[in-house]
């Protein structure tokens, strides 16, 4: 039955655009029921883009009988990182956001072009595929995150204590710390300390318990998990 739409015909190149339009405008509406950079209308034309782009490789293909059939897909594959690289941002406490809509965006730019070429198969079960993974596999995610025993935390403490004194704090209550940095740019703001640090619980320490730990220590002022 998928067979007649295959060949680059008209029905097939309307076909192709809906279905572009469809898997597209589904992964980008999770996308932005969360808020993030790259929403619907971005991923339509990401998804979009893609498949046109394939639809002319094919039809260049067709008529002049030679040539990369896959050539111009492949500029896709490797151009699309521009527009990923725009959806990645770094916080101020160096924590990296914006990787799952980059990744998204690329995985959705995947799905245009094997809908362009005809595959709708592919197209299909892979645009499911994305989707299962950025919704479902969303909360099993943050389930395995909140059982973790290592979390990154954002610490200001006071400056009249020292930062020793607060490490040996942290590892009298069985916390290792590690990745400490920091942040100049606020040592001298209202004289406190300003720094990002990695927890790691020798015990079995709920994040939370992690959380409520560090704010019980001597100096510290605000503790805010990353």
């Amino acid at each position: 039955m998928l067979s007649e739409f295959r060949e680059l015909t008209m029905a097939a190149i309307v076909v192709r655009i809906f279905l572009a339009v469809l898997i597209g405008g589904v992964l980008g509406f999770e996308r932005g029921l969360k808020n993030r950079p790259a929403g619907l209308r971005t991923y339509i034309l990401v998804c979009v883009g893609a498949t046109i782009v394939m639809l002319t490789n094919q039809y260049i293909y067709q008529c002049t009988g030679s040539g990369d059939p896959v050539r111009m897909g492949a500029q896709v594959i490797s151009g699309i990182g521009f527009l990923g690289a725009g959806t990645i941002v770094v916080t101020p406490h160096n924590q990296i956001r914006g990787l799952t809509t980059a990744a998204g965006l690329w995985a959705a730019a995947c799905v245009g072009l094997a809908i362009g070429i005809g595959l709708y198969e592919i197209a299909v079960i892979g645009g499911a595929t994305i989707f299962i993974v950025l919704t479902l596999l969303h909360r099993w995610d943050y389930f395995m995150r909140s059982k973790a025993h290592v979390i990154d935390v954002y610490v200001e403490l006071d400056k009249k204590v020292p930062l020793g004194e607060f490490i040996r704090n942290m590892r009298e209550r069985d916390i290792e710390l590690s990745n400490l940095q920091v942040e100049k740019e606020f040592d001298m703001v209202n004289d406190i300390v300003c720094f990002t640090v990695t927890l790691k619980g020798k015990k079995t320490f709920v994040r939370e318990m992690l959380v409520r730990t560090v704010t019980k220590v001597e100096g510290v002022r605000f503790v805010e998990e990353l």
